[in-house]
């Protein structure tokens, strides 16, 4: 693992640069939906990302993928970004942080 205190940073730039990710579907960042489940940062700037889809069988899986490690190996310090999919837990609209919903009408 990465020290601590070199990671925590880190793994904030990338949760920020991820909000640049945004799904065509609902036209909301990646983030705010509540799609990026996790962010750590491992030996030698390698960024492992969690992430999830709001369906099983979006057809932006691929897309939003490959943005999401693209917007992480944008940051300063990451050498290499390596995303996975799951689906475990399942998204629910209530995953969205409150400014998603109200911008979606859901609140």
């Amino acid at each position: 693992m990465a020290d601590n205190e070199e990671a925590e940073p880190l793994a904030a730039d990338i949760i920020e640069a991820l909000r640049v990710v945004i799904d065509p579907e609902l036209g909301e960042n990646v983030v705010d939906l509540g799609l990026i489940y996790d962010v750590s940062i491992a030996q030698g700037g390698v960024a492992q990302i969690e992430m999830t889809t709001t369906t099983k069988g979006c057809p932006a899986t691929a897309y939003l993928k490959e943005a999401v490690e693209s917007a992480a190996w944008s940051v300063a310090g990451v050498h290499f970004a390596e995303v996975k999919l799951t689906y475990e837990p399942a998204w629910m609209p209530e995953m969205m942080n409150d400014s998603a919903r109200q911008r979606l009408g859901l609140a």
